[in-house]
């Protein structure tokens, strides 16, 4: 079983239409709710994946329940932790002429000392069972940035291995307690490491030198077209998939996470690692709900993506 935790959950709401033209009355034909928040879609994307996993999150009111009615759908063991308030709204704005997508986030669920106590005693409890853990996406107001290296710290002890996917000062302080995978994806690394150049030989040469500052295990980014780079003891890599034209594209870096972690868990090297995350990245792009994955579509995809070391 694979655990994922989730802070900051939302209710992705998406929303289709051709394109975006501001001032004007824009109509959608159709929308869909999905899972939103990161460890949550890591989830989702698990569950295509055919794989077990546990989803431990805080949540409230009636976007809550939608969202663990959707969790739950997916066939996800879900543990909400129910707090006074609304869970956030993700209004997804797909265009599809464009094959892009905007984020239009609402509300927030603010937590207590005592609320983030009893998120760790939830990943005390379903510790045993876990093979390993997925901790990830932006802190809701009255979550300490110390929550993530918390986090790595007590899985550690349990000996369990950990990936943590966020940014700014809750990532500086999670890189502390060295978690077995770090991942981010180029604009995030950038921010969070006060980076300006984004060219990919700049971006590589930046991040090799975080992994090394840090003696961090392995420092995975995703970095859209580009693929996904990892920096670990095996070199540094870049995987790539065939570009895909995007239905929803949304999610697709916590499909990677899916895929680092479940490779992981199988003793898969890096490389292989690397190849099937592009894989079930690029699939997830192809469905409309955020990070849902199609096994047969990684399948198809998996045979196409090129692995290369950089030296």
């Amino acid at each position: 079983m694979i655990l994922t935790l989730t802070a900051n959950a939302a209710l992705d709401r998406v929303i289709f239409i051709e394109e975006f033209v501001p001032t004007t009355t824009m109509r959608a034909p159709r929308f869909i709710e999905c899972a939103g928040g990161k460890g949550f879609d890591v989830s989702v994307a698990l569950r295509g994946l055919r794989l077990q996993t546990t989803a431990v999150g805080f949540v409230g009111g009636y976007y809550g329940k939608l969202l663990v009615s959707v969790l739950q759908h997916y066939g996800i063991d879900v543990d909400p932790i129910w707090l006074p308030g609304e869970t956030r709204l993700a209004n997804v704005i797909v265009e599809t002429t464009r094959a892009r997508h905007s984020h239009l986030m609402i509300g927030s669920l603010p937590v207590t000392a005592a609320d983030v106590e009893t998120m760790l005693a939830r990943l005390r409890f379903h510790l045993p069972a876990a093979t390993w853990v997925v901790a990830a996406g932006s802190l809701p107001p009255g979550m300490p940035s110390s929550f993530y290296r918390l986090v790595t710290e007590i899985a550690h002890v349990a000996g369990k291995p950990v990936l943590i996917d966020a940014t700014g000062a809750a990532m500086l302080e999670a890189l502390e307690a060295r978690p077995a995978v770090i991942k981010m994806n180029q604009d995030e690394l950038m921010s969070t490491f006060g980076l300006s150049n984004g060219e990919l030989p700049a971006l590589i040469a930046a991040a090799h030198k975080v992994q090394q500052t840090y003696r961090l295990p392995a420092l995975v980014l995703t970095c859209g077209r580009e693929g996904v780079l990892a920096f670990t003891d095996e070199g540094v890599l870049q995987a790539q998939a065939p570009v895909q034209r995007a239905v929803n594209a949304a999610g697709a870096g916590d499909a990677a996470s899916a895929a680092i972690v479940w490779r992981r868990s199988l003793g898969d090297s890096w490389s292989d690692t690397l190849r099937w995350a592009a894989a079930v990245s690029a699939a997830s792009v192809l469905t409309e709900c955020t990070a849902e994955v199609r096994y047969t579509d990684v399948e198809h995809l998996l045979p196409d993506v090129r692995v290369t070391t950089w030296t």
